[in-house]
């Protein structure tokens, strides 16, 4: 019979489990590295690419997802490089959001006024409402279901992250309903560009529309910002008071959760909604900004870093896009995603041209 194993750790003084956390903390750092370089290499290209005839007129953002997803359905993402891939995706795409306040005021934020606000809250709601409807019509899962709603209707990849603290559903469903919101989202982040014109649309009207229907906040910029200035901020500020709404519509969907439990439905915990503190980071900044002059060379210096690390967070997000991914699970759930992704474009685009 072997002898019972015993957690050493568990029983060490305090001072040693600290000590061993503290040289745990570089090694963890270690093993981010190779992700952060390639995703940084690649956002690197993409300013490069730029220089090349045919392509100035790309973001380097833009440039950067298709590079990144080139690269990992090609040859693939090196396993070594996933920590910081992740890392990228997730953490510094959050920084950048938070940088990008810097580049805003409080005056500008107005400026979304009443009419904006009920274009981003009908647009989501309707959005999230629709998926819902149209999952149960194909026999979609409720759980991928209700991460492919959440990623459409508010924030792409992070609301997938932070509905699935409620929702509950199996690793794959969060890979799929992520791989999903960041393909579609790609494409209007594409696509959207080329429309101002047949649509007649102005700075202002785009940036709504953008703000108020593209997948993740990186996109928005991608997509706003190609129709000059005033569009892409509209087109954040539009964006993150969408993304705003991510708190109330997660913690509805966990006291649903909770109902359901008590029903024995699935038997599944509530867990608490996590806040969107890059959302409250990107706001403090905006009030910085508003109370302080930056100066123009520093505000070109933040800009431009600004940039980059959404590009590198574009690029890490290429990286994780798995073609594959989309088919394996069949079709129906890629015509989910589909339906909400042209659902959110028309719907938003009808209360933009109705309210403008």
């Amino acid at each position: 019979m072997a002898a019972p194993s015993h957690d050493l750790t568990a029983n060490a003084p305090a001072g040693a489990r600290h000590r061993d956390a503290r040289a745990s903390s570089p090694l963890r750092i270690t093993s981010l590295l190779p992700g952060l370089a390639l995703s940084a290499a690649i956002a690197a290209g993409a300013f490069g690419l730029r220089q090349l005839p045919g392509l100035a007129m790309f973001s380097p953002m833009i440039l950067a997802i298709v590079a990144g997803m080139a690269l990992h359905n090609s040859v693939g993402t090196p396993a070594r490089a996933k920590p910081g891939v992740t890392f990228a995706m997730r953490r510094v795409l959050r920084v950048a959001i938070i940088l990008l306040g810097l580049q805003l005021t409080a005056a500008q934020i107005v400026e979304v006024g009443a009419r904006g606000l009920c274009v981003i809250a009908l647009s989501l709601t309707g959005t999230f409402l629709f998926t819902m409807g149209m999952g149960w019509l194909l026999g979609v899962d409720r759980k991928l279901t209700e991460l492919i709603a959440a990623g459409t209707s508010i924030c792409g990849a992070s609301a997938v992250i932070a509905t699935n603290t409620v929702t509950r559903a199996h690793d794959e469903d969060v890979a799929y309903a992520v791989a999903c919101v960041t393909v579609f989202g790609s494409i209007a982040m594409i696509a959207y560009p080329l429309l101002p014109g047949l649509l007649q649309l102005d700075a202002h009207a785009f940036g709504l529309w953008s703000g108020a229907s593209i997948h993740e906040i990186a996109q928005v910029v991608a997509a706003a910002f190609q129709q000059g200035q005033q569009a892409g901020e509209f087109g954040t500020i539009a964006k993150l008071a969408r993304v705003m709404l991510l708190a109330p519509v997660v913690l509805t969907l966990g006291l649903l959760a909770t109902r359901r439990a008590r029903h024995g439905a699935h038997g599944e915990a509530h867990a608490q909604p996590p806040l969107p503190w890059f959302v409250v980071g990107f706001i403090a900044m905006v009030g910085l900004n508003s109370a302080i002059t930056v100066p123009a060379e520093a505000k070109t210096i933040i800009v431009t870093a600004t940039t980059f690390l959404l590009s590198m967070a574009l690029a890490a997000m290429g990286l994780e896009t798995d073609v594959a991914k989309l088919r394996a699970k069949g079709l129906r759930p890629a015509a989910l995603g589909f339906a909400a992704f042209l659902f959110i474009a028309s719907f938003s685009l009808a209360l933009v041209k109705l309210t403008t």
